[in-house]
């Protein structure tokens, strides 16, 4: 790190420049240099502008540490925290928790605004989607309460039919609809026991285009893949955060990132707009 980098850190994060490891030859410039990684969730000063993510400032190293080691190893279940701490070394997570522990928790003039690089801005979701994408499978979730119908285009259905990465211009949707319920609060089943289709929620979407994942950092890598969330009416959903969706994409590799890839081959094979159901209640 040069001297003005570290004079920022100083400057910004409180760190004397002569503490700059701890006891246990935890680096805490290393950590600050990562941490940027983590803000799109965290905060920029640890201190999270989201209620669903905690704050990490000003947290007890060791604690940091044993959680991160935790979802590591996957004895802490957490989808996106798995996959986050599964990209770290052990050096990495002493790294970060040092810095962490080094910054001021939650007090007033603390809370930074989240980078808004992630934002799902990238992308619109047109309302003539249904012209250019086809639906190749639907799932319905009973613990979610929701039907969902997944969709893509010819180039990503194509794609996946050849066993390959998907094309820039690849476009996956998800139409997500509330499950019909009865007066007593049960989910409601036709005769075939799926769930009766309620109300459209949401949108989500993923697209391919090249570029678009040069700036993304390292650990939320999803190749050139960016993802989004959009309203009934076709508007940007307030408060996307497209880390969230990246970390769980990222361990797919072997798919370029798609859960549904195998849906799709089976859809070009035969033709039938495939069906399946999680049963389960949470």
């Amino acid at each position: 790190m040069n001297k003005s980098v570290k004079g920022f850190s100083a400057l910004v994060f409180g760190i004397p420049l002569a503490a700059t490891t701890f006891a246990n030859g935890a680096d805490i410039e290393l950590g600050a240099e990562m941490a940027g990684e983590c803000s799109a969730c965290h905060g920029d000063a640890g201190v999270s502008t989201d209620p669903k993510f905690p704050n990490l400032a000003g947290q007890k190293p060791a604690y940091i540490s044993a959680q991160l080691k935790a979802f590591k190893k996957g004895d802490r279940k957490n989808t996106l925290m798995n996959a986050i701490a599964a990209e770290l070394s052990d050096d990495d997570i002493e790294n970060l928790a040092a810095h962490f522990a080094t910054l001021k928790g939650a007090v007033d003039g603390n809370v930074l605004a989240e980078p808004t690089d992630l934002d799902g801005s990238l992308m619109q979701l047109v309302e003539d989607y249904e012209k250019t994408t086809t639906r190749y499978h639907r799932k319905d979730y009973d613990g979610r309460r929701q039907v969902r119908y997944f969709r893509g285009n010819d180039l990503a259905i194509d794609a996946a039919a050849k066993g390959g990465a998907f094309p820039s211009g690849a476009m996956l949707i998800v139409e997500i609809f509330a499950a019909k319920e009865d007066a007593d609060g049960e989910l409601i089943k036709d005769a075939d026991g799926k769930l009766v289709q309620g109300e459209r929620k949401l949108y989500s979407y993923m697209e391919k285009r090249d570029g678009w994942g040069k700036d993304v950092p390292k650990i939320f890598d999803n190749g050139d893949w960016r993802h989004s969330l959009f309203t009934t009416d076709f508007a940007l959903k307030e408060g996307v955060n497209e880390a969230q969706c990246m970390a769980c994409h990222k361990p797919l590799t072997d798919t370029d990132y798609s859960f549904t890839y195998e849906w799709m081959k089976d859809f070009r094979s035969n033709g039938k707009v495939g069906y399946s159901h999680d049963v389960a209640k949470k």
